[in-house]
């Protein structure tokens, strides 16, 4: 991500791509190229992110937009979707409860049929106007509770959830002692939980629970903490504190000369490769550290059809950055969305052909982005603190010369984690 800014409407609005002309239009293009000629009817989805406009503390994922109109573009390019032209709706969530209601409420009246590859921490507030309109919400970030809990959201990762419990299992691989450092708050409880039970299961010690504030611009003391809990040799500090993660390690190597042996971990949306970029690359704190995460790690080949399409249809928007988990998971989402709308096969496609395709168990394969994905209730994990979470498999990734590479091939089943820590927490 980065920190470049746009104008914004109050209004969300529409696009489409004509790909002869390679031009953004209000109005439609005709047939596609490579479509049938039948009169298939234009599909129209909406996607939703904040773009940081809104002041220094909120969160800037404008990639997430961005790579939807592109997407837009690269599809319609090649005959739409099963021949239905795609329209996408933007809308700038503003990473506040108003801004998210505000989206889900112009979703409805602009007709979307789902909400697909967005990002908004505000489910209590954009979940239920989607619900009662029967919009589905496809492959959001995993950044609310909510979708993971309501019916109508469809989610391609395990959210944060799913990477504590991964983080745990790949910690208990190579060290002693664990220090986690954790927002102190109920979320926080949750998260210091999951690592707990993940470590348990590995037969390893409980961590050191270190407490600190989320909007700290120091954080010392909690640095301190979490030295002595890691101890000075085979110990592992791992920091899952969101956009304060860098400013919380900032504190930390100022600390660590007399903990040489303690080696740093967290998961990805905390520290992701733009950060690692952004604090030196091969010199940047980071090198060695430990990193938990949904997909491939940005390097793997598998990615080479997302930054392709990138390449040529962002027109050099330098909002998307193809490393950037937000960015992926939106491609994901639309993949999602394609597979969907192929199976249905039909002239129209509406929000509740879209919801009983899902329902009845079309099963998506994401080019090994992600597991295969099927959205039935004997797929989902089914606990009362995650019923939705479908895809329960995460990637064990570490930072070697400046990049996020892969630490153990392939994906870890972290389900017995999710499921002992519901039924214990």
């Amino acid at each position: 991500m980065t920190g470049w800014r746009r104008l914004t409407s109050p209004r969300p609005y529409k696009f489409l791509t004509c790909a002869a002309a390679g031009a953004l239009l209000m109005t439609g293009c005709g047939v596609l190229p490579g479509a049938s000629g039948d009169s298939r009817e234009p599909i129209t989805v909406m996607t939703w992110a904040p773009d940081g406009s809104s002041g220094p503390d909120t969160a800037n994922m404008a990639g997430m937009t961005a790579t939807a109109r592109a997407y837009a573009r690269w599809v319609n390019s090649s005959g739409g979707l099963d021949g239905h032209e795609l329209l996408v709706i933007r809308c700038n969530e503003e990473d506040t409860s108003v801004g998210a209601a505000n989206c889900a409420r112009q979703a409805v009246k602009e007709k979307a049929v789902a909400v697909v590859g967005s990002y908004s921490r505000h489910g209590q507030a954009f979940m239920a106007p989607l619900e009662v309109a029967g919009i589905p919400y496809i492959g959001g970030y995993g950044a609310s509770e909510e979708e993971f809990s309501s019916y109508d959201s469809y989610p391609v990762n395990g959210g944060q959830s799913a990477l504590l419990a991964g983080n745990a299992q790949q910690l208990a691989r190579g060290c002693d002692r664990v220090s986690v450092v954790r927002p102190d708050t109920l979320g926080g409880d949750t998260q210091a939980w999951l690592l707990s039970t993940g470590l348990k299961e590995a037969h390893r010690p409980a961590p050191s629970d270190v407490r600190a504030a989320e909007a700290a611009t120091s954080y010392d003391k909690a640095a301190g903490e979490a030295l002595q809990g890691a101890g000075t040799s085979g110990g592992c500090v791992t920091a899952v504190l969101g956009d304060r993660t860098e400013t919380f390690f900032d504190s930390f190597r100022r600390l660590e000369a007399s903990h040489a042996d303690v080696r740093i971990s967290s998961v990805l949306g905390s520290v992701d490769q733009p950060m690692i970029n952004r604090t030196g690359g091969r010199e940047s704190p980071f090198e060695g550290a430990y990193i938990t995460g949904w997909y491939p790690d940005a390097g793997d080949p598998r990615w080479d059809e997302m930054r392709g399409a990138i390449r040529k249809h962002a027109f050099g928007d330098n909002r998307i950055d193809p490393d950037d988990t937000g960015v992926q998971t939106t491609w994901i989402a639309y993949t999602v969305l394609k597979k969907i709308v192929e199976t249905i096969d039909a002239s129209q496609i509406t929000a509740g052909k879209l919801t009983v395709a899902l329902n009845q168990g079309v099963q998506v394969d994401t080019g090994g982005l992600t597991p295969p994905l099927r959205w039935r209730y004997a797929d989902m994990l089914g606990s009362s603190a995650y019923p939705r979470i479908v895809n329960r498999k995460v990637t064990f990734q570490v930072v070697r010369e400046g990049r996020l590479v892969a630490e153990k091939k392939g994906f870890v089943d972290v389900t017995n984690t999710l499921s002992n820590a519901s039924a214990k927490g």
